[in-house]
């Protein structure tokens, strides 16, 4: 994954949206490296590769992510459509698009 992506995570991240947070999204990217984030209670900390235990893990290609993050794809859809895979908690991949807010 790009860093200018990880880098709009960063901006786009809402603290208030991850109030009594502690998950770990790990994401797995078909076209990059592994990542995750970390949201604890108001704070966000991305990692490079790969979490022993993360909450949610979301299988998808860098493009897909992008698209939800700006509301082009709708994550339902692309879980439907099998261009992002999940597993673990997969209600919390729900979260990220108030996580992330445009």
């Amino acid at each position: 994954m790009s860093n200018s992506t990880l880098d709009k995570l960063k901006a786009r991240f809402n603290p208030d949206a991850a109030e009594g947070m502690d998950e770990v999204f790990q994401f797995h990217f078909e076209d990059a490296g592994d990542h995750y984030l970390v949201i604890k209670n108001r704070t966000l900390n991305v990692q490079e590769g790969e979490h022993d235990d993360p909450s949610v893990s979301l299988s998808m290609g860098t493009d897909t992510l992008k698209g939800i993050m700006t509301g082009d794809i709708n994550g339902m859809t692309a879980f439907m459509t099998g261009k992002l895979k999940a597993t673990g908690n997969v209600m919390l991949a729900t979260k990220l698009t108030s996580l992330f807010p445009n």
